[in-house]
C-alpha cells in the first residue's frame, strides 16, 4: 500500500513538474478533442470538456446527481466550498465505482478563507476525501486572492491540486494575478450562454491558453426557459431531433468552452451528456451568434465585495 501511495505521489510530483514548465508558455492554443470529450489545459493536464454542476444541489441531491453523472459517463464534477456538498460530492464518486483518476474534481476556495488558503485547502481535501484536487478556484475576485492564489501554487508543487484557476475573475483581477502568478491560471470560470458569449473575455485569454468554463451554461437566473423558448435555438433542434438544453451545450464545446449543467434530474443528465452524435453546422453558428446581448446576469467589476467578504460559513458543519 504504502509503495502504490508513492508511485501515485510521483506520478502526481511529475505533472506539477510539466505544470510549471507550461506555464510560461504565452502561446498555447487550446483545442477542444470532441472526440476524446476533452482539452488539454495549458498545463498539460488533459479535462473533460462537459460536466455536472452541483450549485444549489443540497448533499442529499448532488450524492445523488454526482453518481447518476457517473455512471451516465460524465467525469467532470465542479462543486465549491461555498455550495456545502463537497463531503456529498466525494460521497457520490466512491459509491458509483469509477476509478479516482478518471474523474476530474473542480472545487473552489471562499474570499474570507483567502487570508488562510493553505488550511482551506487542507480542510476542502478533507471534505472531499478524494486523495487531491483536479482543478482548485479563486471563487470571487475580492479579499486576498494574489495571497490564496500563491498558496494554491502551493498546493501543486506540494502534490495536493493538479491545475489552479480563476473564477468570476474580470480582466483588470486576471492581470493582478499574472503579475504575481508562477503558474498560469488553466481554467477561468465565469458566466457564459448564447445571450453572453464573453467574446472580449476570450479573446483576452488567448495569449494565456486559458479555457473557459461556463457556469449557468443554460441561461440560469430566470433565462433558461427564454433561452429554451427562442425560436433561432427550438428551431436548430427541430432540425437536429434534440432538445433546446442540447443544442445549447453542443454549442458551448463548439466555440470551445467547457460546460457544466447542473441538474438533479437522471434524465435531464443522460440528455445534457447526450451531445456527442451531432455538429452544429456553420450557418446555425452564426445564427446562435445573433443571440449575444454583451452582457450576462451579474456584473462582477461592480459589485459590492465586502458582502461576499462578510458572508462567513462552516464549511465543515455539511452534512
Amino acid at each position: 500500500m504504502t509503495r502504490t501511495i508513492s508511485i501515485i505521489f510521483a506520478v502526481i510530483m511529475c505533472i506539477t513538474m510539466l505544470s510549471a514548465c507550461k506555464s510560461v508558455n504565452k502561446n498555447f492554443e487550446v483545442v477542444f478533442n470532441l472526440e476524446r470529450k476533452t482539452v488539454t489545459l495549458n498545463n498539460g493536464i488533459e479535462m473533460p470538456i462537459l460536466g455536472l454542476g452541483t450549485f444549489t444541489l443540497t448533499p442529499a441531491q448532488a450524492e445523488e446527481s454526482v453518481y447518476n453523472a457517473l455512471i451516465t459517463g460524465v467525469r467532470l464534477i465542479d462543486t465549491a466550498n461555498a455550495y456545502m456538498n463537497e463531503r456529498a460530492v466525494g460521497r457520490g464518486v466512491r459509491r458509483s465505482g469509477i476509478p479516482r483518476e478518471e474523474v476530474f474534481i473542480t472545487t473552489k476556495l471562499w474570499p474570507p478563507d483567502y487570508g488562510d488558503a493553505a488550511r482551506a485547502i487542507d480542510e476542502t481535501l478533507a471534505r472531499l476525501d478524494l486523495g487531491y484536487i483536479d482543478l482548485l478556484l479563486l471563487h470571487q475576485p475580492y479579499g486576498n486572492y494574489t495571497a490564496a492564489y500563491q498558496a494554491m501554487e502551493n498546493a501543486v508543487r506540494e502534490g495536493k491540486v493538479r491545475a489552479i484557476g480563476l473564477s468570476n475573475f474580470y480582466e483588470e483581477k486576471f492581470s493582478e494575478i499574472m503579475n504575481i502568478a508562477t503558474i498560469t491560471p488553466a481554467v477561468l470560470q465565469v458566466e457564459s450562454n448564447p445571450f453572453f458569449h464573453q467574446s472580449v473575455m476570450r479573446e483576452f485569454l488567448k495569449p494565456h491558453g486559458t479555457v473557459i468554463m461556463s457556469w449557468f451554461p443554460l441561461g440560469g437566473r430566470g433565462n433558461t426557459q427564454t433561452l429554451f423558448n427562442n425560436e433561432i435555438i427550438s428551431s436548430i433542434a427541430r432540425t437536429h431531433g434534440k432538445t433546446s438544453a442540447q443544442v445549447i451545450l453542443r454549442w458551448h464545446l463548439q466555440i470551445e468552452s467547457v460546460a457544466i449543467p447542473g441538474s438533479s434530474n437522471a434524465n435531464h443528465i443522460r440528455e445534457n451528456f447526450d451531445i456527442f452524435g451531432f455538429q452544429l453546422t456553420d450557418e446555425e453558428m452564426q445564427r446562435l451568434k445573433t443571440l449575444d446581448r454583451g452582457h450576462g446576469s451579474y456584473d462582477f467589476s461592480t459589485a459590492d465585495g465586502e458582502r461576499f467578504l462578510n458572508m462567513r460559513i462552516d464549511f465543515n458543519s455539511q452534512e
